[in-house]
């Protein structure tokens, strides 16, 4: 079930939400419960099979979790290592053979010359968050972090719908507390009305602009695949399209789960922060898919000894964790070298702090100074985006060549008179002006979501507010149309 459709919208949502602050006045139990129980179903909506794999997968991570805090509670470390590292071997095997055996198995194929195959491996919605977000309760578990273990709650908080099919990954001692709070099972009508904004506000920019970018991203990726020579004006037309188009999606998405949770009263952490504002890749990372690059320091970047054994160390494990993070997105080389060329922007920019910047200090003015950073640093995003979307290493090359003008075609008249371009005249100009240059101007000028306040004094600006969030909510409900999935789905 989609976020962007009318079954969620004008069936699920509003049952949910009455079911859950109808149980809430006489037990929580059975509100969380009931929660539960929707989430399950939300998520077996897509696939009714893979709902025993979710539930295998919490009742095997929460009986790990109890056998290493009792192992904690008698001081038994060794058992308790021992423990922690069965529960993620199990963990990880599982990720690996429904996301990685395809990859591995076709690139063994090329290498080898065989043809191995273990016939078509579906891969189950949302596997790679709810198995992060339990090996998180694992290794938080291990440390003592874990204070609760209410096997309802631990259920809530790995199949909570908000954030079960593109995160963001969640801490357990962020979550559970919240399902503890009497308070939170009644209905609050200021977190209704800002859950209700927030959520309106991402369902636009799913379909008034995120999806408006996909016909021209596609055409020029499709292109490229196909070994057409593209004109540097259409490379970057693509590129860019594709570079708003994900932006919105997953920027859309992150206001709608975070609004739906509110709604509930549950704040999900913030995992958006209007990252093409960034002046370097270091602020970038800071801002995008924000519990995702604090799950990867935590417990990749950290754990590999981060910068405490020399700046060698610090740069190798930079990248370390920026290639897995790469391969964490998908099964492909494309998603590796987008992670490589993340992990190597990265130690640029660390080198250049330190060795630079602090040794041989600019005189640049301080918005020049970000002005420039802020330019290179989204050249650098598109360019590594266009590795991340190409079909495969080859296209990526190619339209690489074109942006850049190594290898790119010329522009005749006769094509731009007689609309012979992959996006014509009349394309471009839809492109540019009704959707390029507000996008460009919405990323870098306003704020971000989560700064957005109603405003509550006055009965008369209550009402406008009220007014406007339900004329855009019913203007992105009337371009409902094609099966229209978001990016991070597939991740």
């Amino acid at each position: 079930m989609l976020f962007n459709s009318y079954a969620f919208i004008f069936l699920f949502l509003p049952i949910v939400l009455v079911g859950f602050f109808w149980f809430g006045r006489s037990s929580h139990t059975f509100a969380a419960a009931w929660l539960t129980l929707a989430s399950l179903f939300f998520y077996g909506f897509w696939n009714p099979a893979y709902v025993g794999l979710l539930l295998g997968s919490i009742a095997c991570n929460y009986a790990f979790g109890l056998w290493i805090a009792k192992a904690g509670v008698k001081n038994k470390d060794t058992q308790k290592k021992n423990l922690l590292v069965v529960a993620l071997v199990v963990n990880l095997v599982l990720l690996a053979y429904y996301k990685y055996t395809n990859f591995f198995i076709s690139n063994l194929n090329s290498m080898a010359g065989t043809n191995w195959s273990l016939g078509a491996i579906i891969l189950p919605l949302g596997i790679s968050f709810f198995t992060f977000t339990q090996i998180a309760f694992l290794v938080d578990t291990y440390q003592g972090k874990v204070k609760e273990y209410n096997f309802i709650h631990y259920a809530l908080f790995v199949t909570y719908f908000p954030h079960l099919l593109a995160g963001p990954v969640l801490h357990h001692q962020e979550m559970m507390p919240q399902f503890q709070r009497h308070k939170n099972y009644h209905l609050d009508w200021d977190n209704f009305a800002t859950g209700l904004l927030l959520f309106t506000l991402g369902l636009c920019k799913k379909t008034l602009l995120a999806d408006s970018f996909v016909p021209y991203a596609n055409a020029i990726f499709d292109a490229a695949q196909q070994g057409t020579l593209l004109t540097t004006y259409e490379a970057w037309a693509g590129a860019l399209a594709y570079t708003m188009q994900i932006y919105f999606d997953f920027s859309g998405y992150t206001d709608m789960a975070l609004g739906i949770a509110l709604m509930f009263n549950i704040r999900l952490p913030i995992n958006f922060d209007s990252p093409y504002k960034a002046t370097s890749i270091i602020e970038f990372w800071r801002r995008w898919h924000m519990t995702l690059s604090r799950y990867l320091r935590d417990y990749l970047y950290i754990p590999l000894g981060g910068n405490r054994k020399g700046k060698v160390r610090r740069y190798v494990n930079l990248t370390l964790t920026m290639l897995l993070g790469g391969l964490w997105h998908g099964a492909g080389w494309t998603f590796v070298i987008w992670g490589a060329l993340h992990g190597l922007y990265l130690t640029i920019n660390h080198l250049w702090r330190e060795q630079i910047s602090q040794k041989i200090p600019l005189s640049l003015p301080v918005r020049l100074s970000a002005l420039l950073g802020g330019i290179v640093t989204f050249i650098s995003v598109v360019a590594a985006w266009v590795m991340f979307r190409s079909h495969d290493l080859a296209s990526a090359v190619t339209l690489l060549k074109s942006m850049f003008g190594i290898d790119s075609r010329s522009i005749t008249f006769f094509e731009v008179t007689h609309g012979q371009l992959l996006i014509t005249t009349d394309m471009s100009g839809k492109l540019l002006v009704e959707l390029l240059l507000p996008s460009l101007l919405w990323v870098w000028l306003l704020p971000n979501s989560t700064r957005i306040k109603l405003i509550k004094s006055k009965p008369l600006i209550s009402f406008i507010q009220a007014a406007l969030v339900l004329f855009f909510l019913c203007l992105a409900v009337d371009q409902f149309g094609s099966y229209s999935p978001f990016l991070y789905f597939q991740f």
